[in-house]
């Protein structure tokens, strides 16, 4: 899957359809396997990407820790919606008082006014190629899929060791603690994203990629040259990995940001980007500036009537062309 940063709504149509699909009883209630999320920010669940897990640089499996519910992902609650209706209460308001969920610090970003800068940051599980999650597990349980990649759990095998948690440097593996294994006499399982394999079955694309409503969301196989993900990716190299210094080899690449002009003090438009270079070399590496560059040469083509595939592909006109599954 490749996801254009330049487009995304921060709307969160797609973590609706995750959840609405696979996610919203059954103890995952508090699970996102997709996620919109604010950067800079703490992400979902809260600091994932100051866990030490994934691998190192001599190849050597690291085990990160396993956030906790509620410190590190919240918990669901409800509105006291009846009793605003009965008149026994006069506002509208949690049953209990959260401190931390989901976007919690949604739209809050970093930077001073009038540079203050944030962006929209889409993820699901990266179905990576060399997936630290299948490594940690001491029983088997996780397989990557030959036919297209797929990473998942095997739930007749799993014990809820959790080791596949603790290991993912992007935390999209995680606990229920109400399913149950009675063959195994397990309480507790492991679950994560399946990238909607029953649809892609069927020749149609993940629940997250068909509701988008930017049409930010590029699905495809890397050995398809009539792809867009093969011409984002490898072609025109203008889609990156997410924390590639993680070392899982993640299937899941992003357009990354342009950014608008920052302001001095006398409210003039300065020739300074406002979105910090540095903010973006950390998330999809040092050839981000690269490609920054090429997505400007191609966007000033277009706009003088000159023919850009890039840009064509991430216009998106036709929304089937969008999906080869």
């Amino acid at each position: 899957m490749v996801m254009d940063l330049n487009k995304c709504l921060g709307c969160q149509t797609c973590t609706a359809a995750c959840k609405t699909q696979w996610t919203n009883r059954s103890g995952r209630e508090y699970m996102y396997w997709n996620n919109v999320e604010t950067q800079p920010g703490r992400g979902y669940p809260k600091d994932y990407m100051d866990y030490n897990a994934g691998w190192d640089d001599n190849g050597n499996l690291k085990s990160g820790g396993i956030p906790n519910v509620p410190e590190d992902y919240g918990t669901p609650w409800e509105y006291n919606y009846e009793k605003l209706v009965q008149g026994a209460d006069k506002t509208l308001k949690p049953d209990v008082e959260p401190s931390w969920g989901a976007n919690w610090d949604e739209d809050v970003g970093d930077g001073e006014y009038p540079n203050s800068y944030h962006i929209y940051l889409p993820r699901i599980c990266n179905h990576c190629t060399n997936p630290a999650c299948l490594a940690a597990c001491p029983n088997e349980a996780i397989r990557k899929r030959e036919s297209d990649g797929v990473v998942l759990v095997d739930l007749k095998i799993c014990e809820g060791v959790m080791a596949c948690i603790s290991s993912c440097p992007y935390k999209k593996v995680y606990y229920n603690s109400s399913r149950k294994n009675d063959e195994k006499k397990i309480d507790g399982q492991s679950e994560k994203c399946i990238f909607c394999f029953p649809r892609m079955e069927k020749g149609l694309p993940p629940a997250c990629a068909k509701q988008c409503v930017g049409r930010i969301r590029h699905v495809g196989y890397m050995d398809d040259e009539d792809s867009h993900v093969y011409k984002l990716v490898k072609k025109w190299k203008v889609a990156l990995p997410l924390r590639a210094d993680f070392g899982t080899m993640p299937n899941v690449y992003y357009v990354p940001p342009l950014s608008p002009p920052k302001f001095n003090e006398h409210g003039e438009v300065m020739d300074e980007p406002r979105i910090p270079l540095s903010f973006l070399q950390k998330l999809f590496g040092s050839s981000v500036e690269r490609t920054l560059e090429t997505l400007k040469v191609e966007m000033d083509k277009k706009s003088r009537g000159e023919n850009s595939e890039v840009m064509d592909i991430l216009i998106a006109y036709k929304h089937s062309d969008m999906f080869k599954v």
